[in-house]
């Protein structure tokens, strides 16, 4: 690394459409010389969308970027890489049959049609003799643990001579041991004024912890700002969710009854790389009643919600559907009417080559009306039934031989509900029903969640958006670290309290 301090980094009035959705609005920011900076915000919040503006990925419609008081054009990340700004992303971006070794060198951005590979190792030697992070040059990239991979990551970028260093959710696969070495030296590094380092995180012990500054969006927009020395952690917490709720409750119908329709005992869960995402997690939903669960992306909602859709197997504890055992295959979904919409259905339950009217029909194909002895499909059947729903639950165009995939976000997912109410639904699974959906769209579609439980569904509502939950649910779980860690009534949440037991930070 040179001596020379990190460019002082600026953004200016930066706005960001994506079509209707206004992602960034009016947001200044400003990253000075070697100061470990965090980035808070909700999912959803327009910290990605800010960084990525930044890096060139994205061209903001609005706004400028300074380096050193300087306006500079950045149209792509080699621009980026070129003005010494740099970023660690989310999804490791090396090469896993390569070595080291070989994915440092085939980074840099001008590379020789004939590689001499002894010179680059002995140069890679005494770089990594520097560095604070030992790894391996002739190591494989897939016989690496998930943090030797983060570390050779950040390494990459140190490497490439980048004095501004965006870290996105670095310490999401690390150990918290391991988080804390990285940070550490990257710290020291601020410190000793060798880079500048912006940081998105959720968690705040980690901002307390490492960041001088801290700057938080809502809803794409600028918050605040500040020293962390300056900021409590409540503080930090109630800018990232608000200090109130201003969406109105949805009007519901109060049962006088508390049966249980859904219960779940001690579950565990792995998730895909082997980690266990689920645990030990308990949980309970009556008849005509929504538990939402809030919470940070990354931190086991994904894999609670495709254990209870029958896509992932748990590996302990029990679920119960009015109290006899319930094993997620399709015969016992049915049978119990559980049913299930989740976020992004064309990916998730929907088949997008095949038409509206088959996927409205997924759930009961092969039966009266639809089939004659569980396999003689009656086509004619099925797009009766289907021209119906499309009636029923608007959607448009009302073509039932169109292909889902035609269809627009908002009336995918009506065309989804439709199918899983269709048949006196018990207990509902809903995740993020309404992300990416325009407000008419998104109140339609939560109107049919709350119609669904007022007629005595039970339903588990997983979503990042704070608002909706507490629009919705009867009561709230906050859900961190694969374990439910808090409750109330939503009618009578703490909103500070909420966020800081989102972020880990409740003590």
């Amino acid at each position: 690394m040179t001596n020379t301090v990190p460019p002082d980094l600026e953004v200016l009035g930066m706005t960001k459409r994506f079509g209707p959705l206004v992602a960034l609005k009016d947001v200044n920011f400003r990253l000075r010389p070697g100061r470990f900076h965090a980035l808070l915000g909700e999912n959803g919040a327009g910290k990605s969308t800010l960084v990525k503006c930044i890096m060139g990925y994205y061209h903001p419609d609005e706004g400028k970027i300074l380096l050193d008081q300087q306006q500079v054009a950045i149209r792509s990340p080699r621009d980026a890489q070129v003005l010494g700004i740099g970023m660690v992303y989310q999804q490791f971006t090396l090469i896993p049959n390569m070595t080291v070794l070989e994915n440092l060198v085939i980074s840099k951005a001008k590379l020789s049609p004939i590689i001499n590979w002894r010179e680059e190792e002995n140069k890679l030697t005494q770089f990594m003799e520097k560095m604070p992070f030992k790894i391996s040059l002739a190591a494989r990239v897939s016989s690496l643990a998930a943090g030797e991979k983060q570390k050779v990551e950040i390494l990459k970028q140190l490497f490439l001579q980048n004095r501004i260093l965006i870290l996105d959710e670095p310490t999401s696969v690390l150990t918290p041991q391991e988080a804390d070495e990285v940070l550490g030296h990257l710290r020291a590094m601020t410190r000793a004024q060798q880079i500048s380092v912006l940081i998105i995180t959720h968690k705040l012990r980690e901002v307390v912890t490492f960041a001088d500054e801290v700057t938080v969006l809502r809803k794409g927009q600028f918050v605040g700002s500040g020293l962390v020395s300056d900021l409590t952690v409540s503080q930090m917490a109630e800018m990232m969710v608000g200090s109130e709720v201003t969406a109105r409750p949805k009007e519901r119908h109060t049962s006088s009854t508390k049966t249980p329709k859904l219960a779940i005992h001690d579950l565990r869960v792995h998730d895909d790389a082997g980690v266990e995402a689920v645990r030990g997690l308990q949980v309970t939903i009556h008849a005509g009643e929504i538990v939402g669960v809030a919470g940070v992306s990354g931190n086991g909602q994904r894999e609670l919600v495709e254990v209870l859709a029958g896509q992932r197997q748990a590996i302990a504890g029990t679920i119960l559907v009015r109290g006899m055992p319930f094993e997620p295959t399709r015969e016992q979904i049915v049978r119990h009417k559980i049913y299930c919409l989740p976020e992004e259905p064309l990916l998730n339950t929907c088949v997008g080559n095949m038409s509206l009217a088959e996927n409205l029909a997924f759930r009961n194909f092969d039966v009266e009306p639809h089939a004659v002895g569980g396999w003689l499909i009656k086509h004619h059947m099925i797009r009766r039934s289907a021209q119906s729903l499309i009636e029923q639950y608007n959607i448009k165009p009302p073509y039932p031989h169109l292909p889902i995939r035609s269809l627009s976000g908002g009336n995918v997912q009506r065309a989804v509900l439709a199918r899983e109410l269709s048949d006196g639904v018990e207990i509902l699974i809903v995740a993020n029903p309404c992300f990416g959906l325009d407000f008419l769209a998104t109140e339609d579609i939560r109107l049919q969640i709350v119609a669904a439980r007022n007629r005595g569904t039970a339903v588990l509502l997983v979503s990042e958006d704070l608002d909706e939950i507490l629009e919705l649910a009867d009561r709230t779980v906050v859900m961190f670290n694969g374990q439910l860690v808090y409750e109330t009534t939503s009618s009578g949440a703490d909103l500070a309290l909420i966020g800081r037991h989102m972020t880990g930070h409740a003590a």
